[in-house]
């Protein structure tokens, strides 16, 4: 598909939402009669302001609570996604069969699942009339009834999740269900008794690990808390104000709207951790701005979907996984935060080189100053959508829970998005958050400084100058934000069985060990033949051994992102990396965020790359291309996960401990690294340049990563000759186009 065909105009609401549901599969939803329509828009609001008041008051026991989430799961998934998707399965379809438009069969497996989610709860003190004894006498010798509903919530735990994300993920966990179950049957290593059936039903059912585990308790306890927010927080104008902002400070300079998808991406990563959402919701401005400047359409598409991809990496609102990273390592969530924030600076700085190195290539302007928003206009309107951001940070960085900050930031862009102080009728939503810090304050929750600033924040809200979000705007908000965690819900619950069967069989230290003994072979071998039979040493049998791990690995988590969320891959994959690289000496959070960022990495390459695609939607661009050019604009994401495993002193937190210096000198070499690949990607740094400048550029790049001044030397040696080649070339291009030069 060429590039041209359509308007460079902006899109349509309605057009950038077909685009959505397109491409991220969590979106497309089938219709149903407005009477089912407004049952399921209750539930939704029930289940949203069930997570929202427990995060901040209270939350049951953890059965009770994750049974409830799981119960919303089914009632919402059955209702609005079809068992198998054709062009008219998500049309309204409605006859004897039918309830509202959702088929009875799929009811029925509704009120299944509601049932098997909330048995455990019910049951979990005893049914003495039914003859089911407390819950501890059951784990592992599970009765009857719990063998019925423990199958049964198995099976449509894995229909959700094919339903919302795909059959990819599913099958994938099929595999290791098999596993478990025939153990005996498999090879060498792998070989282990098996489990039996009652007991992997008990495992995969019962609370601490299968889908009542830690990955669901995480999703429901703090991951939806996150996306309700971001979804609010977009509502009430702070995604503008980040886009506005970025215009502001990028849009004047050489290719202008470029360098504004970069960072009002990045802004916008902040409070959202989803790909495709960040793409459309920047993109409808930043592709149509760029394709006007001159850029093509695909290396436009790309740009967004790049930049968006960072969402899930980029502090403080990561994606879902970041938040199970920090439940996996028994460290507070900040932490992660932390160790996050300069793995997210390289991936962008290496998105922004590309850019700028591609406007200087083509020659494209920024935008002229009669179209750049007016700061003091932007501020004007918009400085009260940032204080819930503000408040969020504050209480999430001063030691309270996760979910706690994402209660406060909720109920702040609540009161910035619906109170008025001009309209005092309103105000009882700031009267409600601020009897909340009192009541908190009174028994010991908040200190005298956090009150103050909560209720401070409460108070400056109230004199926002945007027009106010009525009660019905905001419910439609809050049910988007429930649908939009709706997938993830669902990936969560059905990934918890990875972990059940991981934490049986010890699969995740079986191929561990073998990748490691494989790694090892190959290193042997080829240490041999770069060390000339051991004549030049530059480097040990250790050194390519983690090198061929570490290739390994981020192979898998490409390969097998195709299809499977983020969440997911990195649950699968951390459990094999992790035991394989601590062989090799590597700190746990950096081989948890070397799964991570390789895990987003699968999200902009091709041929399955969602964002991408979307992107290329919006800029009418072919899909294919536009995934090149996204993976190629990544290569920043791609490099970082090898620095930080090697210099650990990157992530701030690492066990190995930070040095300041140490930090400043590796920072420094990658980022060198960074720009030296997206010199050769574009092919011109001072000047066009040829083959063999790229190729030198490149290889100078990758060896930058490398943390030691012998690997830096070796880059410079390769660097400086390109270097003196392209002040050389771009010097005599200055001549050619001065006045005063000599004429051919």
């Amino acid at each position: 598909m060429a590039d041209g065909g359509r308007s460079d105009g902006e899109l349509s609401e309605q057009e950038l939402a077909d685009i959505e549901r397109k491409y991220d599969e969590g979106a497309a939803i089938r219709k149903v009669t407005p009477g089912f329509s407004r049952v399921l828009r209750w539930v939704a609001l029930t289940f949203a302001i069930y997570h929202y008041l427990t995060a901040g008051f209270a939350l049951p026991p953890d059965y009770w609570h994750m049974g409830w989430h799981l119960a919303g799961l089914f009632i919402l998934t059955y209702a609005l996604y079809p068992a198998v998707k054709t062009k008219t399965s998500f049309d309204l379809n409605t006859g004897a069969l039918r309830l509202g438009g959702v088929p009875y069969l799929d009811v029925v497996l509704m009120v299944l699942g509601v049932a098997s989610a909330l048995y455990l709860g019910l049951a979990w003190r005893g049914i003495a009339w039914l003859g089911i004894e407390e819950q501890t006498f059951r784990m592992g010798n599970p009765n009857g009834y719990d063998l019925l509903f423990g199958c049964i919530l198995i099976l449509l735990v894995l229909d959700i999740a094919r339903r919302t994300l795909g059959w990819v993920l599913p099958l994938i966990i099929c595999c290791f269900i098999a596993y478990a179950l025939l153990g005996p049957y498999f090879p060498g290593i792998l070989q282990h008794p098996g489990v039996k059936f009652n007991t992997f039903i008990s495992s995969m059912y019962f609370p601490q690990e299968g889908i009542f585990g830690v990955t669901l308790w995480v999703v429901s306890t703090i991951v939806f808390h996150f996306v309700l927010f971001g979804v609010i927080a977009q509502r009430t104008g702070l995604g503008q104000l980040f886009i506005d902002n970025a215009t502001i400070l990028a849009g004047r300079y050489m290719g202008g709207p470029a360098k504004v998808s970069v960072v009002s991406s990045a802004f916008f990563g902040t409070i959202s951790g989803s790909s495709v959402a960040n793409t459309v919701s920047t993109g409808a401005l930043t592709i149509p701005n760029m394709k006007r400047l001159g850029y093509p359409g695909h290396f436009a598409g790309g740009v967004e979907a790049a930049a968006s991809a960072g969402g899930q990496i980029t502090p403080p609102i990561m994606g879902a996984a970041a938040f199970i990273m920090a439940e996996f390592l028994e460290v507070p969530y900040t932490t992660i935060v932390i160790a996050a924030i300069f793995p997210a600076l390289l991936h962008y700085v290496g998105v922004f080189a590309v850019v700028h190195l591609m406007a200087k290539r083509l020659s494209l302007q920024g935008l002229s100053r009669d179209a750049l928003p007016q700061l003091a206009a932007v501020w004007r309107d918009g400085w009260a959508n940032i204080v819930p951001l503000v408040g969020l940070l504050v209480v999430l960085f001063s030691g309270y829970t996760p979910f706690m900050s994402a209660f406060c930031g909720i109920s702040l862009a609540l009161v910035a998005g619906m109170s008025r102080a001009r309209e005092p009728v309103t105000l009882i939503y700031a009267a409600a958050f601020i009897a909340f810090v009192i009541w908190k304050f009174a028994g010991g929750g908040f200190d005298m400084v956090m009150s103050a600033i909560l209720i401070s924040g409460a108070v400056l809200a109230t004199f926002n100058p945007q027009r106010r979000i009525v009660v019905g705007e905001m419910a439609d908000t809050f049910q988007t934000g429930v649908q939009y965690a709706l997938a993830v819900g669902a990936a969560s619950a059905a990934v918890g069985i990875v972990v059940g069967v991981i934490n049986t069989t010890g699969i995740g230290f079986r191929i561990g060990f073998m990748v490691t003994q494989g790694a090892s072979a190959l290193g042997t071998d080829l240490y041999s033949i770069l060390s000339l039979g051991g004549m030049l040493t530059f480097f040990g049998i250790e050194d390519l051994t983690l090198f061929i791990s570490l290739i390994f690995i981020a192979v898998a988590c490409i390969l097998m992102g195709a299809g499977i969320p983020t969440t997911a891959l990195y649950i699968m994959l951390v459990s094999v990396a992790q035991p394989a690289l601590a062989q090799l000496g590597v700190p746990p959070i950096a081989s948890h965020m070397f799964v991570l960022y390789y895990g987003v990495v699968a999200e902009i390459t091709p041929p399955v790359c969602t964002s991408a695609y979307a992107a290329a939607a919006i800029a009418n661009a072919n899909p294919f291309r536009t995934g090149i050019s996204a993976f190629t604009l990544g290569l920043g994401k791609v490099i970082a996960p090898m620095a930080f495993v090697y210099a650990p002193v990157l992530l701030f937190v690492s066990s190995t401990g930070f040095d300041f210096g140490e930090f400043t000198y590796t920072a420094a070499s990658c980022i060198v690294g960074v720009v030296a690949l997206s010199a050769a990607v574009v092919g011109y740094f001072k000047a066009p340049m040829g083959v063999i400048e790229r190729v030198l550029a490149a290889l100078a790049g990758l060896i930058f990563i490398a943390p030691s001044w012998q690997a830096d030397l070796l880059a410079l040696s390769l660097l400086v000759p390109v270097g003196l080649l392209q002040l050389i070339a771009s010097r005599r291009d200055d001549t050619r186009r001065s006045p005063d030069g000599p004429h051919v």
